[in-house]
């Protein structure tokens, strides 16, 4: 089977999110399970720069403003299709935002030029290679089923998975002659939303299947409450619409074997655990005391609930815990986090911005990883910390309810548990859930029981990769399409 993966983002060599760590593994995955998999995504500078010798597959004379060519490579096993416009992709800044903190001002033409070429890839641009599938993600790719379904010739199935549908890439209706869609495109059963061009609205129209990326998410996106404006759309197409749950890579992120970390350690010698909680109390000025870290490595905004944590510091202190936070986003709660580390300095450590090898030593030391999300279509991070032992302390919505299995009776009693849940995603909740944590964590061999049952957990793509795959083949059956 022959699927083309469609995507803003992939990790290594651009990320700004989990859809990227998605975008690079999903398809390594599928390779292993049989699949031709190829990956579009846009020729960033940064990407061309990390990627080895490219060879010209396809050409458009003006894609979206300019001539573009379709660049076939290779790099970390990733079979990749790189679209090689300069006039949409050779400019500094992010994929989305500008050097000036703004977003680009045509990222409409730089994402519809994304989705136009998946499409004539789609129906046969690439000589020699056609694909049975075109699997688009997030609002970013989400045209490609628009254009091919637009496009009146046989074509591919098509699969939109949402990874957050609070971005949903919403334009003003000026755009529309740009598009080069024809008129009925226009329409509720197109790229119409409320007046405006809706990216992912008119690729949750168009796919022949919606996934998104655990199942409590899919279930709380036909809800007015999590559906974000498209929860109408989202119930009249809930036959085909289904939850899959993320996976990570389990060999970038292995405390077994990963280059980061002070030690390595697995199941059996998880004493070692204790080496890298050191050097992470010696990274941020800790004393070396008896109580538990807590952690954050996250996008410091309301969607993650980092609001409710700011507020819950001075408890967090007073209960004899540490707090490590790591991340960036809204600078209110920038602000506040570094206020509190210089109020509670030697307690409370926290580094702005984004830094991949500090993330893994913070999972491999820190005790607890803090997920206090309002939203969570499924969540990477917390997935990382059950890989290395790094109980999860989660609200109750999304992938987060779906991949941790809280520390209740039942589940002590079965030794299941795996970290602890707590609702609602408000500060007494969450301390509350706080001091749950710290009873545990004093019950040593208690708490060793819950930190080997979730290194146990298979959080790897195999399982979630053969839903796929079982996923494209109904599809290519399915006569109704």
């Amino acid at each position: 089977m022959k699927v083309l993966s469609v995507a803003s983002e992939v990790y290594p060599l651009v990320k700004t999110g989990g859809l990227a760590d998605v975008a690079g593994a999903l398809p390594l995955a599928l390779e292993r399970l049989g699949g031709d998999v190829r990956t579009l995504m846009p020729a960033y500078p940064s990407v061309l720069n990390g990627v080895g010798p490219v060879s010209p597959v396809a050409q458009f004379e003006d894609l979206m403003g300019g001539p573009a060519t379709v660049l076939s490579a290779e790099a970390h096993g990733l079979k990749l299709l790189l679209l090689d416009a300069p006039h949409l992709y050779d400019r500094p800044g992010g994929p989305y935002v500008g050097l000036n903190g703004y977003d680009h001002p045509d990222n409409w033409a730089r994402f519809a030029a994304l989705g136009k070429a998946a499409a004539q890839i789609g129906l046969g641009a690439f000589e020699g290679w056609q694909p049975d599938i075109v699997h688009a993600h997030d609002w970013q790719a989400a045209m490609a089923p628009v254009y091919l379904a637009f496009s009146g010739r046989p074509r591919p199935r098509t699969v939109l998975t949402i990874h957050n549908l609070a971005f949903q890439g919403a334009f003003p209706h000026t755009i529309l002659p740009e598009l080069d869609l024809p008129e009925s495109a226009w329409s509720l059963e197109g790229v119409e939303y409320y007046g405006s061009v809706g990216f992912l609205k008119g690729g949750l129209h168009a796919a022949d299947m919606i996934t998104t990326v655990s199942p409590t998410y899919a279930a709380e996106i036909l809800t007015p409450h999590g559906g974000m404006g498209l929860d109408g759309l989202l119930r009249g197409r809930a036959d085909r619409l289904v939850g899959i749950v993320n996976g990570v890579d389990v060999d970038t992120w292995n405390p077994a074997t990963d280059t980061e970390i002070a030690a390595n350690y697995t199941v059996g010698d998880i004493f070692k655990r204790a080496i890298n909680k050191r050097a992470l109390e010696d990274e941020f000025g800790f004393a070396n005391e008896s109580g538990p870290i807590l952690a954050v490595v996250s996008r410091l905004t309301w969607q993650k609930g980092l609001d409710i944590l700011v507020e819950a510091v001075e408890a967090i202190v007073a209960g004899g815990f540490r707090l490590i936070v790591v991340g960036s986003g809204d600078r209110l709660l920038e602000g506040e986090f570094l206020a509190a580390s210089a109020r509670h300095a030697g307690r409370v450590g926290v580094r702005i911005g984004y830094d991949e090898p500090l993330s893994h030593r913070v999972q491999a030391g820190a005790d607890a990883l803090l997920v206090p999300s309002r939203f969570e279509p499924c969540g990477l991070t917390q997935l990382y910390a059950l890989r290395y032992g790094c109980l999860p302390v989660v609200s109750r919505v999304g992938g987060l309810a779906d991949t941790v299995i809280d520390a209740n009776v039942a589940a002590l009693t079965a030794s299941v548990a795996t970290g602890v849940i707590f609702e609602p995603v408000t500060r007494d909740a969450l301390v509350k859930a706080l001091v749950r944590l710290r009873r545990l964590y004093e019950d040593e061999p208690l708490w060793r029981d819950i930190q080997i049952q979730a290194m146990r957990s298979d959080v790897s793509w195999a399982l979630s990769a053969r839903r796929y795959a079982d996923l494209y083949n109904d599809l290519l059956k399915d006569e109704s399409r």
